[in-house]
């Protein structure tokens, strides 16, 4: 009697094993110094990309497919409905154009925040602080915070004129040709929300 009931306590402990929430980890990522990850990642000329994008301001959201080509001075975004080229933008040199024509924070937080988002190594003249789970890289108008366990950014800001600010938000990290990047952004610029999810994305050195 005794006999069976161990083997039935032993049968109820690994049933409850087995439907326990089992913890994800994240894949095993290289962590070479931070100024050295900067250092190699500005080594990246241009990302072409593929992505989801929804936007929302006040309670109206749309959203629809996007393609971009970024450098440090150019992008040309086009967006996609049910598989029509609904609008283009395009920057070189801080000159934007537009297709339709948007208003000057739509056009900010398309281009500057797809940039800074999927480039955000371009930061310049940065300082570094150590902090027990982040490293934090900032200038005078750029702070980013980078999660010491996966070297990727968690959130960044950017102070515009007029005492505006960018606000960024990641989350997924993936990797692609040996690169991790993370595959989720929410950007945020007064009562515009840009939502990005990419599907495909190509560093060209």
């Amino acid at each position: 009697m005794q006999e069976i009931r161990l083997i039935i306590i032993i049968l109820f402990t690994i049933s409850l094993l087995s439907c326990a929430t089992k913890k994800i980890e994240l894949p095993e990522i290289e962590k070479p110094a931070l100024s050295v990850l900067l250092a190699e990642r500005q080594r990246i000329k241009r990302v072409e990309a593929i992505f989801s994008v929804e936007f929302e301001k006040d309670d109206s959201t749309m959203s629809g497919e996007a393609a971009a080509e970024i450098t440090e001075k150019t992008l040309n975004l086009r967006i996609y409905s049910m598989g029509f080229l609904v609008g283009e933008i395009k920057e070189e040199n801080g000159v934007i154009t537009s297709k339709p024509e948007r208003s000057k924070n739509q056009s900010l937080i398309l281009i500057n925040g797809l940039r800074s988002s999927i480039m955000w190594w371009l930061i310049k003249n940065y300082n570094i602080a150590e902090f027990e789970r982040t490293y934090t890289i900032n200038n005078s108008s750029q702070y980013i915070s980078v999660d010491k366990s996966t070297m990727l950014p968690v959130t960044q800001t950017i102070e515009l004129n007029e005492g505006r600010e960018l606000s960024i938000f990641y989350e997924e990290p993936i990797r692609t040709d040996g690169i991790w990047y993370q595959s989720k952004m929410r950007i945020k610029l007064l009562k515009y929300t840009v939502r990005l999810k990419i599907k495909d994305i190509i560093f060209i050195y």
